[in-house]
C-alpha cells in the first residue's frame, strides 16, 4: 500500500511541477511550437482546459490574468487528498 501511497504523490507532483514549467514558459514566451513547449502543453492542456472553463462558467472576469494553473493545482490537491482518505 504504501508504493500505492508514493506513486499517486509522484504523478501529482509531476503534473503540479509540469504546470509551473508552462506558467514560467509563459512568462519566457516559450508557446508550443518548441519541442519542450510542445510536451509540456500536451501534458498539461488536460488538466488546465476543464479548470479554465469551470472559471468560465462561473463568469469569473480576470482579465488578463489566467488563474486556471492555481484553479488546477488546488483541484489536484483536493482530489490527492480524497484518493489519498478513500485508500488509506
Amino acid at each position: 500500500m504504501l508504493t500505492l501511497y508514493s506513486a499517486i504523490d509522484i504523478l501529482f507532483y509531476i503534473i503540479e511541477t509540469l504546470i509551473f514549467v508552462r506558467i514560467l514558459f509563459s512568462f519566457l514566451n516559450i508557446g508550443p511550437y518548441n519541442a519542450i513547449g510542445k510536451i509540456v502543453y500536451e501534458l498539461t492542456e488536460p488538466v488546465l482546459g476543464p479548470s479554465r472553463e469551470l472559471i468560465d462558467k462561473l463568469g469569473i472576469d480576470t482579465g488578463m490574468l489566467d488563474f486556471s494553473p492555481l484553479v488546477a493545482v488546488l483541484i489536484l490537491e483536493i482530489i490527492s487528498s480524497i484518493i489519498k482518505y478513500i485508500l488509506f
